[in-house]
């Protein structure tokens, strides 16, 4: 079994595309207008319209009430990577900061309300 991906559901499939597209300066690919993926060396993150799965009926997911899951991007230099993007933030969570167990994070929300975190190793 391989692990292929987090899929976001969203009511804006443009909106959180574009932002996650920014986030990571990745093009993501469309084969489907209901449906995107953001690939990186080392992760998917796919993002799809609530119609791609409507057939769960009240079963679906439901965009925007994300609470438990965090989407966590590696990078060489939170700071730069966190003023790069700090215009296009309309919620930050945590700016960056060096937490207790060495990692260097910055916290935001994405515009559907789910944590994004970016985060990098201490050098070792």
């Amino acid at each position: 079994m391989d692990f292929a991906s987090i899929r976001i559901i969203t009511d804006d499939i443009d909106r959180l595309t574009a932002f996650y597209e920014e986030v990571t300066g990745t093009t993501a690919a469309r084969p489907a207008p209901v449906f995107a993926e953001i690939r990186t060396s080392s992760a998917l993150l796919a993002i799809g319209s609530t119609a791609t799965v409507a057939m769960l009926g009240d079963r679906a997911p439901q965009p925007g009430r994300n609470d438990s899951v965090i989407v966590e991007f590696l990078v060489e230099d939170v700071d730069a990577e966190f003023e790069r993007l700090r215009s296009s933030l309309d919620t930050v969570v945590l700016e960056p900061t060096t937490m207790p167990w060495g990692n260097r994070s910055a916290l935001f929300r994405d515009p559907d309300g789910t944590l994004v975190n970016l985060f990098s190793r201490p050098a070792g």
